[in-house]
């Protein structure tokens, strides 16, 4: 079994577009004590819901005002929480997963900043790999970012950009039946150097166009490293309704 979400830390990488984790000890061992000497601590937690490993909801994205299946962006979220398309309409799920090691492919450890996953190295992997991707799978794109997670700066690539697929590429995995996709960095997109999350036309592709939920800043290394390309892919996911996406903590099981 491959735990594929983050651990959640104070000070973890995150995209600087949503609140950050917040873990405390509101309550220590000691502050109330019973009359048999037992005491006992409990926590605190605030956390945008686009932090750590998550899944986005199809609310998450809208395109000229309009969600997927043409609903109204402005209609679904003007009671403060989206009566359509929030988090709580995803299932959980466990089924076949894919990943899609780019990387090897390139023979490198790591893509560039910026790289671009084309539909040709996806195509390739899948090849290389013997795993086609097939209708209902959940497909994994790993891009070998994650190796600097804990390089918060370097990770968020505002300077350098993150390699990851674009428009072309997302709509190859929606072609191909993907029901899930998901990757090793913050975004499921290629970020030009500089550029930041200025245009994302693989989450409009996916969320909008497509109803394709997104898992981002997942785990890849240990999968790729064991060579594993094929398995049972869980995810179940906080089931906060309305929310335009949820923490998650996915598994493989090979």
């Amino acid at each position: 079994m491959y735990d594929l979400g983050r651990p959640m830390s104070n000070g973890m990488a995150q995209s600087p577009n949503h609140p950050p984790f917040r873990h405390c000890l509101d309550r220590r061992h000691g502050d109330r004590v019973r009359s048999d000497g037992g005491s006992a601590a409990a926590d605190l937690i605030t956390t945008g819901c686009h932090v750590g490993t998550h899944v986005d909801a199809l609310a998450h994205v809208s395109h000229q005002g309009r969600l997927y299946g043409g609903v109204d962006a402005g209609e679904a979220q003007a009671g403060g929480r989206f009566e359509a398309l929030g988090i709580d309409e995803l299932a959980p799920f466990a089924g076949r997963g894919v990943l899609l090691d780019i990387p090897a492919v390139l023979g490198v450890e790591c893509c560039d900043g910026g790289h671009e996953i084309t539909v040709a190295e996806l195509e390739e992997a899948a090849e290389r790999q013997g795993t086609p991707v097939r209708s209902g799978d959940a497909v994994l794109v790993r891009s070998g970012w994650g190796i600097h997670f804990d390089d918060v700066e370097l990770y968020q690539g505002l300077g350098s950009g993150v390699p990851g697929v674009g428009e072309t590429g997302a709509i190859w995995l929606a072609d191909r039946g993907a029901v899930l996709v998901g990757a090793d960095t913050l975004a499921f997109e290629c970020l030009p150097a500089g550029a930041g999350h200025a245009l994302l036309p693989a989450h409009r592709v996916l969320l909008v166009e497509r109803g394709i939920n997104i898992i981002e800043a997942m785990d890849l290394e240990a999968l790729a490293a064991d060579g594993v390309h094929e398995f049972v892919f869980v995810l179940a996911h906080l089931n906060i309704v309305g929310a335009t996406g949820a923490p998650a903590r996915p598994l493989a099981i090979a």
